[in-house]
């Protein structure tokens, strides 16, 4: 599971890397070797996937890379074509389809494209309790936004990827001292996988075929 940054790597270990072993998956989680947190541009990224697939012959590859922060820049395959379409969820699923077609291949069966819609931090906004007992009622210097946030969205994925208004600015407004690293762990172990996928529909469905490989 290549990872965007520390956040996501951290993420992985504390919630995924014990369900897995139960289903019998080990999970490495290297970080973005080019970057070693933060997005790159495809054709690096692409050179990293390979590399994993064709050392480890026994191997599958996923990414856990944010929306959020991709741009023409990067020059992910299809972002043209893929920024054509509207709805969020097929766009995301139209640059994932992209990213599989453009890997050799020779080991293209064995990578599984992974975007998440918008940021990681989104599933962290899941159960508004969690919040409240998780963190000092002092340091939640912005319980409205907090509330307007929950109210406004069901699915957490779907909160959106403006700069004023993407889950980690929001989180940072509302949690004086937010750290995405210390607060992604402590939040997202307190939720639960179970909740988490519950409640964010893309995220589910690729832990599901993780999980059915």
């Amino acid at each position: 599971m290549i990872c965007e940054g520390p956040t996501e790597q951290a993420f992985a270990k504390t919630n995924l890397q014990v369900p897995f072993i139960h289903k019998k998956i080990i999970l490495q989680t290297p970080l973005i070797k080019a970057s070693r947190g933060g997005i790159v541009r495809w054709v690096r990224l692409k050179e990293q996937i390979e590399m994993h697939l064709k050392s480890e012959p026994d191997a599958y590859v996923t990414t856990f890379i944010d929306y959020y922060g991709m741009y023409a820049k990067h020059e992910f395959p299809g972002w043209t074509e893929a920024h054509a379409i509207v709805d969020k969820s097929n766009r995301i699923a139209a640059l994932e389809k992209s990213m599989l077609n453009d890997i050799d291949p020779l080991f293209r069966h064995r990578f599984i494209p992974y975007l998440q819609l918008h940021e990681f931090e989104g599933l962290l906004f899941n159960d508004i309790n969690v919040i409240y007992s998780q963190i000092p009622a002092a340091d939640i210097v912005g319980k409205a936004e907090l509330e307007k946030t929950f109210a406004e969205y069901t699915n957490p994925e779907m909160i959106n990827n403006n700069r004023d208004t993407s889950p980690s600015h929001r989180l940072t407004r509302i949690i004086r001292g937010y750290n995405k690293v210390v607060y992604g762990d402590i939040l997202s172990e307190a939720i639960g996988l179970a909740r988490i996928r519950a409640k964010s529909p893309r995220f589910h469905s690729w832990i599901t075929t993780i999980e059915n490989l």
